[in-house]
């Protein structure tokens, strides 16, 4: 099973997934996974997050907040602030498009029918495009992974 974001790869400057074993036969649910990995970020998380939208709103980038309401508006799927861009019974894409850069997140269940044999797996893709986006990703990339790792774990940690 390929993930939809796949052919975005090429030529990302950054890609990267991390997956956990799904500890539980009963977990099947793609959309209460991608819930339980986004939706409910840490406390220090969202201080990071307002963190980062005081300082690039100054570059006018958009901030969460902004992302959070266009979706509430146009009735978009969200989880959070990030904008559901695709879904089905395995797979769910969130992302967003902006002037220093693009983004996908791909959350997907993978493996087997049991337990011991399936996973979660978070890719992400970004393609900057220009100057302030490869600055931004130099600057979140350790705590993109940092976020990614704790989300996983925290989500796994409920499912038990």
């Amino acid at each position: 099973m390929e993930s939809r974001i796949a052919s975005l790869f090429r030529g990302a400057d950054l890609a990267d997934a991390y997956a956990v074993s799904i500890p539980n036969d009963d977990i099947r649910d793609i959309n209460a996974l991608a819930q339980s990995v986004l939706g409910q970020p840490e406390r220090w998380f969202r201080a990071l997050l307002s963190l980062r939208d005081a300082i690039m709103t100054c570059f006018g980038v958009k901030t969460s907040r902004q992302i959070r309401d266009r979706q509430e508006r146009e009735g978009g799927g969200h989880i959070d602030f990030f904008p559901i861009l695709s879904a089905s019974d395995h797979e769910i894409v969130v992302g967003e498009d902006d002037q220093h850069l693009n983004f996908r997140t791909s959350l997907m269940l993978r493996g087997g029918l049991r337990a011991p044999d399936r996973e979660l797996v978070v890719t992400t893709i970004v393609h900057c495009h220009n100057g302030l986006g490869r600055l931004y990703l130099s600057a979140i990339s350790p705590i993109h992974r940092l976020v990614v790792r704790s989300s996983l774990r925290k989500a796994m940690t409920r499912a038990l």
